[in-house]
Order: C-alpha cells, then sequence, then structure tokens
C-alpha cells in the first residue's frame, strides 16, 4: 500500500487499502496488490532490485552515502545508507516533492518533515523508530534514522491474514507507542499496516510520524484536502473535529480488522464513498477474531470517540488474547483395582500409566493412589497421551462421512469437497481467509481399495509417497521438480499404534509467482485397513511459516478418528 504521505487526497482518487479477498489454498496473491512493497526490506528483497537505483552512492551530508531505495511514500524516498562516520547502516528519508507544487505547499512538505523527526525524537519506546539525524541538504532535509530490517505490516498481510494471538501481539506494540506518543502530546493520525515495521526478534516498530500533529503547534493541512489514509481516518476527522488519543485508537482498531478477518471494513472504490462509509457504515462483525479480540475491534470501531474504550482497557483485552491464562490438564479418571481384589488384579504399584504432553505423572504416581479404606476402589489421574490442548479460537470440526473429528481455528472456512461431488470422494479441506494455510483430512477405504493401491502400513504408505510424489505429484499439489522437494519422513505413534509422518518443502509451479511451500502430513492406518492421511500446507518462508507449524502441530496433535 503506497502512501499518500500527507498529501490531500482528491475527490476521486481510489483508496490506498487493497487486501484481496479469500482465495482458495492454490491462489497466489495478486501481483497488483500495493502491499506488495514494504516500506522497509531485508536485504535480500534488495538484492533482487535491478538496475541499480538513480541516486545510489550519492553522499549526503558529508557522511551518509547511499546504497539503495527502500520504498517510498507521498512525501519522501526512503534509503538504505550507510554511515560512514561511524560505520553503520542507515535508514534515510529523502525529500520527495513535485516541482509543480506551490512554494507554500512545498515549505509544508519540508515543515512536516521536520516535525516527523521532532516527534519521533520526543519519544523513548522500542516500538518507535530512532531518529538519529536531520541532515539539511540544499534547504532540504533528510532524516536518518535506525534501520529496521523487517518488511511493513501490510507486505505480510499480502501472504494472507494474522491469527488472534499474533495480532494482539503486534497490536499490543502499536498500543505501547501511541501511549508514549500519548503522552508526549503526540498524535501519530496514520496509523495502518504500512507504517507498522515487523522487525526480526518480533520486534514491532511503529513509523511515519510525517503529519504527527505536535500540542502547541500549528496545523499544516493544507486548503480543501485532509491527511491521512481515508479507511484508517476516524469519523471525527472526516467531520473536521479535534481529534484526540481516541483517533489514533480507532485506526488501531480498523488495521486489527483488516489484520484478522482479511479485508478492510470501511474501503470502497474511491475516496468520497470510503469517506461516506467511515461515516455511516456499520462493519460486518468480526468472526476470524473473537472473545476479547473482537471486544476490543468493536468497541475501538464505535463512531463516538467518547465511547470507545481507553488504552488501558484495550490493553488488557489484547494481553487476554495474546497470552491467554493456561487451562488446566485434562483429567481422566481410571479406576484401578486394590491389590488383591478382582479375578487376577493388581495393585497399585503395578499399574502401567502414561502421560500426554500436558498431562502429568511421576514415578511414584502409582503410590499416590487415594485410598478412602482398605476394600475402596483407587484411582489413578491420567492423561490422552496424544490430544494436545485446543488453543483459544479454535474449534473441532466432526466430519462424520470419515468417521473422524478435525481440530481447526475457528476463522478457518470448510472448502470442500463440493455439495455435488461424488459421494466417493472421502476428504474434507478448511481454508484460512487468505488461503494461505488449509488442513485436509482424506480416507482411503480398504473395501474401495480394488486395485490395492493401500500400502502395508502407515510407514510404508508415506514412504510410498515420499518416492513418487517427486514424479507423479502424489499429495495432488503442483510441486516444481526444479529445485526437487525435500522431505523429512520419521515413523511415529497415532493414540499407541503406528503411524507416520512427513514433512515436505517445495516450490509451488505457478509461473507468475513461484513461492516456497511446505506440507505436513500424518498417516495413520486402523486395524480395518483403511489409511487416513492428514495434511496441512502453508508458505515455506516469511511471517506465516511459523503459524502454519503453529496450525499444523495443534491439528496433528487433536485429531480424534472414531475406529481405530
Amino acid at each position: 500500500m503506497s502512501s499518500n504521505g500527507g498529501a490531500p487526497y482528491g475527490s476521486d482518487e481510489p483508496t490506498s487499502f487493497g487486501l484481496q479477498p479469500p482465495r482458495q489454498p492454490a491462489a497466489v496473491p495478486h501481483p497488483g496488490n500495493p502491499y506488495a512493497t514494504p516500506t522497509q526490506v531485508v536485504p535480500e528483497q534488495q538484492a533482487q532490485q535491478a538496475p541499480q537505483d538513480p541516486g545510489a552512492g550519492r553522499l549526503i551530508a558529508g557522511r551518509y552515502r547511499l546504497l539503495d531505495k527502500l520504498g517510498h511514500g507521498g512525501m519522501g524516498t526512503v534509503w538504505r545508507a550507510k554511515d560512514e562516520t561511524v560505520d553503520r547502516e542507515v535508514a534515510v528519508k529523502e525529500p520527495r516533492v513535485p516541482d509543480h507544487l506551490p512554494e507554500r505547499e512545498r515549505a509544508n512538505v519540508f515543515e512536516r518533515m521536520r516535525r516527523e523527526a521532532r516527534a519521533a525524537a520526543r519519544l523513548d519506546h522500542p516500538a518507535v523508530v530512532n531518529v538519529h539525524d536531520v541532515a539539511v541538504v540544499d534547504g532540504q532535509p533528510w532524516i536518518v534514522m535506525e534501520l529496521v530490517r523487517g518488511r511493513s505490516l501490510g507486505g505480510a498481510l499480502q501472504e494472507g491474514t494474522l491469527g488472534a494471538r499474533e495480532a494482539a501481539r503486534i497490536g499490543l506494540e502499536v498500543l505501547g507507542a501511541l501511549e508514549a506518543a500519548h503522552a508526549a502530546g503526540i498524535l501519530h493520525r496514520d496509523v495502518k499496516p504500512d507504517n507498522v515495521l515487523l522487525g526480526t526478534g518480533d520486534r514491532v516498530v511503529l513509523t511515519d510520524f510525517g503529519i504527527a500533529q505536535i500540542e502547541g503547534e500549528t496545523n499544516l493541512t493544507d486548503t480543501g484536502g485532509f491527511v491521512g489514509s481515508p479507511e484508517f481516518v476516524a469519523p471525527e476527522r472526516v467531520l473536521g473535529q479535534r481529534p484526540g488519543p481516541a483517533s489514533d485508537l480507532w485506526s488501531l482498531g480498523v488495521v486489527l480488522y483488516a489484520a484478522t478477518e482479511g479485508v478492510s471494513p470501511f474501503r470502497r472504490t474511491n475516496t468520497p464513498a470510503t469517506l461516506q462509509s467511515v461515516l455511516n457504515a456499520a462493519p460486518a462483525p468480526p468472526t476470524a477474531a473473537t472473545g476479547p479480540l473482537a471486544e476490543a475491534i468493536n468497541g475501538l470501531l464505535d463512531k463516538d470517540p467518547n465511547r470507545r474504550p481507553d488504552a488501558a482497557r484495550v490493553r488488557a483485552l489484547l494481553e487476554q488474547t495474546a497470552r491467554p491464562p493456561q487451562p488446566e490438564p485434562t483429567r481422566i479418571v481410571q479406576v484401578v483395582e486394590p491389590a488383591g481384589t478382582g479375578a487376577g488384579g493388581t495393585g497399585a504399584g503395578g499399574t502401567s500409566s502414561r502421560v500426554g504432553r500436558k498431562g502429568w505423572i511421576g514415578a511414584g504416581v502409582g503410590a499416590a493412589v487415594v485410598a478412602l479404606a482398605s476394600a475402596v476402589a483407587a484411582y489413578l489421574v491420567v492423561a490422552d497421551p496424544f490430544a494436545g490442548p485446543l488453543p483459544d479460537n479454535w474449534k473441532k470440526a466432526d466430519v462424520k462421512p470419515l468417521g473422524a473429528t478435525v481440530a481447526v481455528p475457528a476463522g478457518y472456512q470448510r472448502t470442500g469437497p463440493k455439495p455435488d461431488a461424488p459421494k466417493g470422494d472421502h476428504w474434507a479441506q478448511w481454508t484460512d481467509l487468505s488461503g494461505s494455510l488449509w488442513i485436509t483430512l482424506s480416507l482411503a477405504k480398504k473395501t474401495e481399495d480394488t486395485a490395492g493401491e493401500i500400502a502395508g502400513t502407515a510407514a510404508a504408505e508415506m514412504y510410498d509417497d515420499d518416492a513418487t510424489y517427486r514424479e507423479s505429484g502424489a499429495y495432488g499439489l503442483d510441486m516444481d521438480s526444479e529445485p526437487a522437494p525435500r522431505s523429512d519422513a520419521v515413523e511415529t505413534t497415532y493414540k499407541d499404534r503406528k503411524a507416520a509422518r512427513n514433512t515436505v518443502v517445495y516450490m509451488s509451479t505457478d509461473t507468475q509467482n513461484p513461492r516456497p511451500r511446505e506440507i505436513q502430513v500424518l498417516y495413520y492406518k486402523t486395524k480395518s485397513g483403511d489409511m487416513y492421511r492428514l495434511m496441512i500446507g502453508y508458505p515455506g518462508k516469511g511471517d506465516f511459516t511459523e503459524r502454519g507449524r503453529e496450525v499444523a502441530k495443534t491439528a496433528i496433535a487433536n485429531l480424534d478418528i472414531d475406529r481405530l
């Protein structure tokens, strides 16, 4: 999403926000999505930019050597540069003013850049970009900032939506930056995904204070227009009322809605329509965001700033989502007869126990049997050794035709098979709203295996797929042969029965935009000879890779097959 950077919007200019609607797993982000241009990018992305940017190599203020462009907006171009005085890389924002602008508006742009530097420099917060210097070149201010290695939240959303916890984590960091700004008498006024950088080590940074309003300073809004990004601007600002901290919090609410739901709640085809929707439209209630996060979003999008929750309340709701209380371990009570009772009964010391990931049992638990009397039954607490804890905002989908229950994130939609699919199609699929992550459960029935394609064991099935997918695409996916897919196949257990797992890393064969992908597969063969295969696919690189692995881990841990 390209930023207007504070210039007035024309009456027929389309708005900037362009998240794509939900897509099927095979789809790729639209190449025209403006989120494709991050504010700052990692060096690997820079190396792919060619030819060399005009102006690269120029020395600014006798110490800052321009290396390559990182991005640009309405007011400036951001460069990666080398501070040759202290030998470190920095980000340098070059003024970018059209020659046709009247002198008054040119002066306003330069003054906004000076204010951006002053506003950021006044704030001491890890989620606010550090300003090192303002170098004046030919009367124009160049802002020298720390180089944040990462990409914008806007760039990340090009690949898909965020999970509730990740959105809440990022929201907490942005909220902290806003609280620091508001305490210093500064309104940001342009909170949007492209102004949120996702750095290394989970760092989140709020950038671009170019149109910030500093208490006590003159308003620089140009005649006949307003500054900011229309779909993120609070209603009171559209009406020309005096904004306050609640206006920035509104913008944070819009960001959280778009990040989790995959659509911008107020975006329309042009600026006037977008502003009308900000004033009058009620967005659809969040579906991917539930519980405290949904409460925070709904509260922040109240048209009346006096009814919006304050920063403290928003922080409490986001913390509940990002760091929910851990549930107590699931406890299943198993009756064990005391020693010497019943036919062939064993004492507590002869009881064999096993424990799951969240269960608890010790070497001496057998001795901890609760005995009310010598003839009273004792109890031993054990946990299901396979089932993992179901996180918040997950649900269990009962797939009766497959005789199984699959755990999926609450925001995922059932995407297959179609209602008119043949009854012999034994599979089910769920996809997140972005189309980047998906979960598929398939069943090959022994009674229908007339060609004898089901392998003898789950491990044999896994290794058979491992050997043949390179040639025939056994997983039903578009895998490129160059580079060859890589797999990591291991034998495991499912509810104490033999099973197998495989992780495959490959490149998609999409000629327009080939991308690295990764799938995890669980194979399980029942006693009757039916073969189940649970597959989870997700991006092989990027911000959603770890999210995909978490989804795979939870989905596999909570698969429940009725007929073992």
